[in-house]
Formats: structure tokens, sequence, C-alpha cells
């Protein structure tokens, strides 16, 4: 799987461009099955998860070009339904797959999906979602999920969460069923609602992109189209997280400000902010670095929430940044049971944290981090070990880092590019 050889303690200094959301490019990925013309993608982050997406599309049947960094060619004419258990086992996205084969050729089957073990990670708001429009939704003696349909019509879908790949699945199956379909409390996140714009481009029927209440009027067919991805705020709140906690001077390029309001929050409680110009932000390195209490006095807090609350996958970060701050402050991470596990190493390096249970995590600082031999639970939990690593005093070693290049791109290039000592071992 590889490791990260990190040397701590080195102040970076430089700038950084975001890659594309890979949030927004797995769902398009799979989106593209809903044409029969070409689609091309651009801003594809050139990720882990991304070459695993393109395998299963192309098991399916596509024929897939890849025309330069970061922009890919889609066409599927002959589809099959099945999708290797080998293939979904590595990704928790390839459940994103269901809603696209449901609606072309009405039927599909696919192990469960696999992905990051941050907690119980439900799919009955994925069948609640089908059901409502006609699917039939089974589990068989083997595990495996299959979906099928005698026809699909229009109708209204409440779904029991703001599931977000609930979300795009039920997006995905009603654009080319007949009706007007009506997803109640969606998912409104910003690669939710790339989905939306680029099935829009091909010609598709949605009102109320970026709410939790679309209106989708089924058409016939899809057409070509090509579309830029949207830039990746989990990674450039990832970056921002770094740059407070190595006390950094770093710029970070293409950014889309629209989606940084909640997370600019986050971030002031813990006294750091930034300065924007045109589509970059400039993080420095003399910040005020102290929590900021309630106005009551009482203990800051930081939890997650859907959007437009402060992103969950970003907890992980702001947890590491929190050790480095003077002051105290209560991380609540409400939606995954098991995504707060990872403190035990940062404990082990030196952290001053209190993990009250699965879920909270009080945080008091700053503590003086030292090298350590740690391993990447998760893609997030795993960056924020290298955030870690590179703030702390010594050397460590990160391993299991493919979990980490599933979501960040040419993460060891960018890093070195601003001053970090850090080189991949491969295992």
């Amino acid at each position: 799987m590889g490791s990260y050889c990190i040397s701590g303690g080195h102040t970076l200094s430089g700038s950084i461009t975001a890659s594309g959301n890979k949030n927004a490019a797995l769902p398009c990925i799979a989106a593209t099955l809903l044409s029969d013309e070409k689609v091309v993608l651009k801003n594809i982050p050139e990720i882990e998860d991304i070459k695993i997406m393109i395998q299963i599309l192309e098991e399916i049947g596509s024929t897939v070009e890849h025309l330069s960094k970061g922009v890919y060619s889609f066409q599927t004419n002959d589809i099959q339904g099945s999708i290797s258990p080998e293939l979904a086992d590595r990704i928790r996205a390839s459940i994103l797959f269901a809603g696209p084969l449901l609606s072309r050729i009405g039927f599909v089957k696919l192990a469960p999906p696999g992905g990051d073990v941050i907690g119980m990670r439900r799919l009955d708001t994925h069948f609640l979602a089908f059901e409502a429009l006609g699917g039939i939704s089974e589990i068989d003696e083997d595990q495996f999920i299959r979906i099928s349909t005698q026809g699909l019509i229009g109708n209204t879908i409440f779904l029991d969460e703001a599931s977000v790949t609930a979300t795009e699945n039920a997006i995905m199956v009603s654009v080319l069923t007949p009706g007007k379909t009506c997803i109640k409390n969606a998912a409104s996140e910003p690669h939710v609602q790339d989905l939306c714009n680029l099935l829009s481009s091909m010609g598709a029927r949605i009102e109320g992109i970026g709410s939790n209440l679309l209106r989708i009027t089924g058409v016939k067919r899809l057409h070509e189209t090509e579309y830029r991805i949207g830039s990746d705020y989990m990674e450039i709140g990832s970056f921002i997280g770094l740059a407070a906690a190595n006390y950094g001077d770093i710029e970070i390029k293409n950014i889309q400000l629209e989606h940084l309001p909640m997370i600019r929050l986050g971030y002031k409680k813990l006294g750091i902010t930034w300065v924007t110009s045109g589509s970059s932000i400039y993080v420095p390195k003399n910040q005020e670095r102290r929590i900021t209490q309630d106005v009551s006095g009482m203990m800051a807090k930081l939890d997650d929430a859907p959007w437009p609350g402060f992103p969950a996958d970003l907890l992980s970060i702001i947890t590491v940044v929190a050790t480095q701050m003077q002051g105290t402050i209560l991380v609540h991470e409400k939606m995954f049971e098991s995504r707060m596990y990872f403190v035990d190493m940062l404990i082990r390096m030196g952290a001053n944290i209190v993990l009250c249970d699965p879920h909270r995590a009080v945080v008091s600082g700053p503590s003086p981090l030292r090298g350590a031999l740690v391993t990447s639970p998760d893609v997030r939990a795993g960056m924020a070990l290298v955030i870690a690593a590179i703030s702390a005093k010594g050397n460590s070693e990160i391993q299991n880092v493919y979990q980490i290049e599933r979501g960040y791109e040419d993460l060891c290039g960018k890093l070195q590019s601003i001053g970090a000592d850090i080189t991949k071992k491969n295992s």
C-alpha cells in the first residue's frame, strides 16, 4: 500500500492549485451512462477513486478516452448490468452506478460497496428512492444487491436522510423517467449541484438546484456535452488547515468562494482566517491562533452538518489544527460514529485530546507534536495525520497511504513544492 516518510518542523511557503472536486467527479462519471452520446468531463482529479470508477465504467461497456490531464471522454452504447465484486468492494461510489443502470437497462446487480471505514453507511435511502419510482430492491442470499423494474414512473420521493449519494442516485434515475419527480429532503452539497448542472447541460430538466427540493421532469434522451467539474473545497479546507497548523504562508489557487462561508466560520473559531484575491486565497503566517469561547464564556464547540453546515470530511483536519491553537474546543462528529477514533494516533504524537465517546473529542492546545509511526484509517483522517506529521518535530511514517491518495491528487508533489520534506516509500 505504501507509506509517507515525513521529516516535520519545516515551515511551508508558496502556492498550491486545488484539484477538481472528487465527490463531484464520481457521480458525474456515473452519469455519463445516461446518454449514448459522447460526454467530455474536464478538471477530473487524477486519483485512485477515479481510476476505479473508470475501470467499472469500462467493465459495464463504456469507451473511455484520456484526452489530456484531467480531461476524459465517455461514450456508452452496449451496457451490461453487473459490476464485479472486486471493483465494487474497492470504492463506496460504486453504488452510484445503480441509478443510471436502472434507468438505462432496468436492472443492476452489484456487491455491497466498499470505501472508508468510518461507521455504518446505510443503503436504505437509495432503495427508498428507487422503489418510489417503481424499482424493486433486494439483497440475495449471496449478499449481492439486485435492483430491477417493470417500468419507472415519476413520483414524489421523500428521502429519510439528506444522503448525498442517495440524492445523486435519485436524480440520475429520475432524469429519464417519464413524468414529474419531486425529491424532498435532498442533499444540496456543491458536488450534488455539479451533477445537476452536468445533467442540465445534457438536456435534463431539473429545478431547484442547490436547494433541498428538486423538481425533475423526465426527458426521452440526453445528448452530448462538455462540462468542467468545480474545485475541491475539501482539499482547499485541508490546505487551509495545513497552513494553520504549520504556521505557514500558503496561497491556494482555483477556489470557488461560494463554497467557503461555513469553512471560514469554522476556522475563525480557531483564530484562523485568510485573504481573498480573485479565485485565490492567501493564508498568512501571522494569525491570532486562539480558540474563541462562546459568548456566554462556555467552551467553544464545532460540529458537522449537511450542507451548508460545516463539512464532516473536514472535522478530522480541524481536530489536528486545534491541537496547535491556544485554548480548548469540543469537536462533535454527528454523522459517522467511527471517524473520531483516529485521535488515538494524534495522542501518540503528543496531542492533548480526550475522546469522550465515538462522536466527541475535547482538544486543548497548543501541544508540541512529535514524529511517530501511524496508519491512515480513511482518506480525511489520513490527510489529518499528514498535517500533524509536517507540523511535528522529528520523523514520521504514515502507512496505508492508498487511502489518502484515493482523495488527494499528487499530494507528495504539491506538498514538496511548498517546502514539505515528504517522500513516498512503496511497499
